[in-house]
């Protein structure tokens, strides 16, 4: 799912290398999650328009079908977990997670 999302953020197909920075894995294991991902039809390989010899890869109608609707699994999880917050609460879990956001290292 990693792979996917990061696919799904990005603005155009990405490489492997790229795909692997953006997962936090090592380029083999990219490559292989790559693989996995097109043979299940989630994913397809393009050629690279600036270089002929790489490959950017692209979500399938498949991968974003399932992204999107694990997007909305979380949306709901989410949702259920903050039924029983009020307003006020709501506001300051926000403004806390603002707060951890803004101090993440390397943010």
């Amino acid at each position: 799912m990693r792979l996917l999302e990061a696919l799904a953020a990005a603005s155009h197909p990405l490489s492997v290398g790229e795909i692997a920075e953006a997962v936090g894995v090592d380029q083999p294991r990219a490559s292989r999650l790559v693989q996995q991902s097109v043979e299940l039809g989630l994913v397809r390989r393009e050629a690279d328009p600036d270089d002929a010899r790489r490959t950017r890869v692209a979500l399938t109608d498949a991968g974003t079908r399932l992204v999107r609707g694990f997007r909305g699994e979380r949306r709901e999880a989410i949702d259920a977990a903050l039924a029983a917050f009020t307003d006020a609460e709501r506001a300051e879990l926000a403004r806390l997670l603002t707060k951890l956001a803004d101090s993440w290292p390397g943010a």
